[in-house]
This record gives C-alpha cells, structure tokens and sequence, in this order.
C-alpha cells in the first residue's frame, strides 16, 4: 500500500467536523480500498445520518478479544487560508513533508492503522473503528458506542499524533454554554434596565479563583478557558441576554465544576455542551510495556475518540500513539512527517501481528 499516496488523497479533502457529507465519503473511500485488499474483512456501517461511522473487522471468532485501532476522519476548520504557506487542502509534498489540514490530527495515524489492517492476517482478532466529529466532543464515537460494546476488545490504540511515542491517558472535557439575562432598556438611560454582559463580566473576573478545580498526580491540574463570549445586539439597548461558552478539562466527573456554574447568582441557565472523562491506563500493563515505542510520562493535552471507548471496552488499555506534531494541531501550515508516517505504519503492522 502507498501510505503517502493515501494520505494526500485524505489530506485533499474538506472533512470538517459538523459536515456529514464529506466525513460519509471518506469513510466509504477508505472502506472501498480496504475490502479491495482484504475482501475477507467484516463491514458494520453506523446508520446516524449527522455523525456516521464505520466499525471493519477480521472474519474471527468474535469471543477471541480484539485489537481495535480507533480514528476519526474529521479536521478543525480552515478559517483563513491565505494565512497559510501551503495550501490548506492542497496535500503538498514538500520537505519529506506532506502539508495540509489533518495532516497530524488525525489522517497519518488513519492511515498508518489502516496499512496494518491490511496486512493482518485474517485469524488475528483486530478492527478499525473509523468515526466522525471527533473535533466536536467524540460525536462519531457515541455514536458507534453501542457497535463497539457488543465486541470483546482486548486493548485499543488511538492514533493520534504524538510524535510515535505512548501515551497513557489525557483529561477530560466538559464543555458548558452559561447564559445571564437582563432586563432591555434604552442605551441612554440604563438604570431602567439589568444589563447581563456586565453580570457575565462579573461571573467570568470570579470563577478564575472560585472554580473547584482539581488536580491528579498524572493528568495534572484541572483548567478552564472562556473560548466565546455573546451578548447584546446594538450599542444602545441595554443587553438582557450573554453568553460564554467554557471549555474545562477535567481529572475527574465533572459534577461538582457544573454545580458550581449553576449555583452563581448571575446564571440563568447551563447548557452541557460536551461531557467526556478523562482516561489513563497503567504504565505496567503488560501490554503496554510490550508495545515497540517508548511511553511518554505525561498525558496528552487533547482529549481523543478514548474518553468514549474507555466506557464501553470493559476495562482494556488504551493508548494514544501515532505519527505526528502535536504542535502543529489544529494550527496554521499544518503538517506530517512521512519518516513518521512509515514508522507509525511499520510498528502498528508488527503489533497487530503479534497480537493474541
């Protein structure tokens, strides 16, 4: 298989998370290429129309527990391409580098891990779980929850870049839409009014030294970030409506950071956007330790498509491992290295190869 060429071919492709259409084709473009290399491999295709997926597996036993590799096919969005050096969906070979938006996140681990299903022999017990929406609190993933629940999975690697070295485990995200209102009044004469932007203002200067943020030996220090901020409509109308949309990594359940958004004078209401635990596995787990690449000592950044496997594969480790910068993530003149890409490719064949 020309791992590059794959991956210039995904690279080409808008698949921004939240678009259906184009996340729909590339799972079937990768579906397509796998069953003609390996006609023998078993297709289960998610029937949610906003976030699909596609679970393939090896035609064995379905007792004997998997190996499941775990990728999603969506990217951030490109919100200005002139911004960029190379073109953001040119997929340019440049460098010993292929450029372009996924480049790292997450389209060289998909295509590393679907090199090593093609080579698997059929009687080893492994999948490739290809999901959607991942950018946008693991939809995709919810989605196939169920799918990948009725399979025994023995260990899971997810994909993700990480230079292809191991990691163990990263927080987890709980993302809150939280809305003050107000009273309307005329601009000049605000006293007649309740103005919720200042109310939002003054909720946002207390929470950084209010919130009951935690910490964990691994993951680290819980931390928040007030991404968007709304409110108002024109200069001269007191505002009765704001907004902020936090985005809070999480050690732990994130009930008592929810109660105490909820329990501030000034809110209104609190909309959970995203609710996704954090994950860790045992740095002594004997599979883990068997695993050709060195483990990493402290979690990754991002959370993964893992939060929701965690949930519904009885235990088995995780990991985070692939090819790629985490640096350049989500960033302008994104990019892959292909000494990376061959390398993720090489090792996930040979894992999956030595696979019970």
């Amino acid at each position: 298989m020309d791992v590059v060429e794959l991956l210039r071919e995904l690279v080409g492709r808008g698949t921004v998370s939240g678009d259906p259409g184009p996340q729909r084709d590339a799972l079937g473009t990768v579906t397509e290429l796998l069953r003609g290399r390996a006609p023998h491999l078993q297709v289960t295709e998610g029937r949610d129309p906003d976030h699909p997926w596609t679970l393939l597996r090896t035609p064995t036993d379905p007792g004997r527990p998997q190996l499941l590799l775990a990728c999603h096919v969506d990217t951030v969005p490109v919100p200005d391409p002139r911004a960029w050096t190379h073109d953001p969906f040119g997929a340019e070979l440049d460098g010993g580098r292929v450029w372009g938006r996924g480049g790292s996140d997450m389209k060289a681990g998909l295509v590393a891990a679907v090199a090593a299903l093609a080579a698997a022999d059929p009687e080893t017990p492994v999948a490739l779980l290809l999901t959607s929406d991942e950018e946008i609190g693991s939809k995709g993933a919810q989605a196939a929850a169920d799918a990948v629940a009725g399979q025994s999975i023995g260990a899971v690697v997810v994909p993700e870049a990480t230079g292809n070295q191991v990691v163990l485990g990263h927080k987890g995200a709980l993302w809150l839409a939280v809305r003050t209102a107000g009273r309307a009044a005329h601009g000049s004469t605000p006293e007649r009014g309740h103005n919720a932007v200042l109310d939002l203002v003054a909720l946002l200067a207390r929470a950084g030294g209010s919130l009951p943020l935690r910490s964990d030996p691994f993951l680290g220090t819980e931390t928040w970030n007030p991404g968007v901020v709304a409110g108002g409509t024109v200069p001269n109308v007191v505002p009765d409506r704001a907004e902020v949309l936090v985005d809070m990594r999480t050690v732990g359940e994130g009930g008592d950071l929810l109660a105490w958004w909820r329990g501030q004078p000034e809110v209104a209401d609190v909309e959970v956007r995203v609710d996704l635990p954090p994950v860790g596995t045992p740095a002594d787990d004997p599979w883990v330790a068997g695993l050709p690449a060195p483990v990493l000592p402290a979690p990754a950044t991002y959370f993964t498509d893992a939060s929701v496997l965690g949930q519904v594969v009885g235990g088995a480790p995780i990991v985070v491992w692939g090819p790629g910068t985490p640096a350049v993530m989500h960033a302008v003149d994104e990019y892959v290295e292909l000494a990376e890409l061959e390398q993720a490719a090489v090792a996930f064949t040979d894992v999956v190869a030595r696979w019970p």
